[in-house]
């Protein structure tokens, strides 16, 4: 085993150090060459999840390689800490490509609008505040005055479930992130609507939906929509097709 060197996004087959050896690896990842040795052998005892981390590190391997390292050592892959904070160019680019053709959206694990495109602000502006939740789904979904506005009162309600079993995953996903915490005791506190949502203990996976919204100058319009999810990132990119 070899830490590869990376270039970008691109990673090559050569050592990160050139004359990177056994015992300097051993060294970085904090663990005995003897050890180390058999374990490239073949000949060690399952690995421990703390040196799955060590191993990792030591050879600087991305979060996909990461999680094939554990896999293969028949252990479960790390949950991140908190999703990625920035969106891949290739997604952005895919935000600009659609302005003239249809909304595009971007929220990470967290439920935190992260990007819209021209077509998604001129029917969802007005869901996003400077607020210091501002920019969250689910807490704009049961403090938005607007609301019922943009969506209808039965899209409100649907609404309300799909973020409420949403927040669910994200706080079991993070559940050591002061943010989620912060938002779910606010909510638990103020909304009861929220609270009721809550209790229902509801979990789904709504992916496609057909959603009605309501444009500021045209009206009442239709769209079939449908989420993507970058799981390296945990970015969600949600497409509203036309009807």
């Amino acid at each position: 085993m070899e830490p590869p060197a990376r270039s970008g996004n691109e990673r090559a087959s050569v050592r990160r150090v050139p004359g990177l050896r056994r015992q300097e690896l051993s060294e970085i990842a904090g663990i005995s060459i003897e050890y180390y040795t058999r374990m490239e052998q073949g000949r060690a005892p399952r690995p421990s999840r703390e040196v799955l981390h060590a191993l990792s590190r030591a050879f600087d391997l991305l979060p996909a390689e990461r999680d094939h390292l554990f896999r293969l050592a028949g252990e479960l892959p790390p949950e991140p800490q908190a999703p990625s904070t920035s969106i891949r160019p290739g997604i952005q680019q895919l935000l600009r490509g659609l302005d003239n053709v249809m909304p595009v959206t971007v929220h990470d694990g967290r439920l935190d609008l992260l990007a819209a495109n021209v077509a998604a602000l001129e029917l969802l502006s007005a869901l996003i505040s400077d607020d210091p939740y501002g920019r969250n789904i689910v807490y704009q979904c049961f403090t938005s005055p607007v609301l019922e506005e943009i969506v209808g009162r039965d899209g409100a309600k649907q609404l309300a479930r799909v973020a409420t079993s949403e927040f669910r995953t994200a706080l079991s996903r993070y559940p050591k992130d002061d943010y989620l915490q912060s938002i779910f005791h606010e909510l638990s506190a103020t909304s009861v609507v929220f609270r009721g949502c809550w209790e229902n203990a509801e979990l789904g996976t709504w992916r496609s939906a057909m959603k009605s919204l309501h444009h500021p100058t045209r009206g009442w319009l239709s769209f079939d929509s449908e989420m993507l999810h970058d799981p390296e990132n945990d970015h969600w990119i949600m497409l509203y097709t036309p009807q």
